[in-house]
């Protein structure tokens, strides 16, 4: 009786070992079965409606594909999800030109109005890819792009299509390479070849593309770059095509 005070005052509670235990175990939704389906359903989606160079990109030296705005779009589509955006954190410095955005991008079925996923996305006009622009006439675009992050944030992980795309090509790991003796691999032919194609493609002019150079890694021709540089400046020139796009898009509207 007195251990039974005990207990009460302590507010223990004894086990006893006469009751059974019982296990929880999770509730697999998906079966395999049906998990694989959607996997198969997906990567034909991509395979024969989603456009290379277009909705996805690829760069010389990865592995996986960097998804782009409107396969992001298309993405959203197939699967039904209506689009929200709202801008959590941001910096306005008008007297110094610097700018910064992040966005959280919820992405809600149409058929019932839950929240599938969230997706979180940034930029700022002292990125890389703006160095050569005045950052006053760039705001809209850099808000844009951060949109755009979140929105790609969103989809890979509303579709769990992680494993076929990458965020965006800026977070592409940096490929192993074989250092020489000099502790600098040159870049390859291969490397070079995707740098002239992106180029001609923005009709840039060389000049240009010989002054983003020397500013950014202090050389004036593309076969002085390193393989680390020439990946650098591929994955630089990708991002200002895509800012030049988006430009052009809002010029048209």
């Amino acid at each position: 009786m007195k251990s039974g005070m005990q207990s009460q005052r302590n507010n223990l509670v004894p086990f006893s070992n006469n009751e059974p235990e019982i296990v929880s175990l999770p509730n697999i939704v998906v079966s395999t079965v049906e998990s694989k389906q959607r996997v198969e359903e997906l990567q034909s989606f991509v395979k024969e409606v989603m456009v290379k160079g277009v909705d996805y990109g690829l760069v010389d030296g990865f592995s996986k594909p960097t998804l782009l705005k409107p396969g992001a779009e298309k993405l959203c589509e197939v699967f039904g999800f209506s689009k929200t955006a709202d801008v959590v954190n941001r910096i306005e410095q008008w007297e110094s030109g610097i700018f910064a955005y992040e966005v959280k991008m919820k992405l809600i079925r149409k058929d019932n109005g839950l929240v599938e996923a969230e997706g979180l996305g940034s930029c700022n006009s002292k990125e890389s890819s703006f160095q050569q622009q005045d950052p006053y006439t760039i705001i809209n675009t850099v808000l844009k792009m951060a949109k755009k992050r979140a929105l790609i944030d969103a989809v890979l992980s509303a579709t769990r299509s992680s494993g076929m795309f990458t965020q965006d090509i800026e977070d592409f790991p940096t490929p192993k390479t074989n250092i020489t003796k000099g502790g600098r691999e040159q870049v390859s032919k291969a490397q070079l070849q995707k740098i002239f194609h992106i180029v001609n493609e923005m009709d840039m002019p060389t000049d240009v593309a010989k002054e983003m150079m020397k500013m950014t890694f202090g050389i004036e021709r593309s076969t002085q770059l390193t393989k680390k540089q020439a990946s650098d400046f591929i994955q630089d020139l990708v991002m200002l095509k895509e800012v030049r796009m988006m430009d052009d898009q809002n010029n048209i509207k």
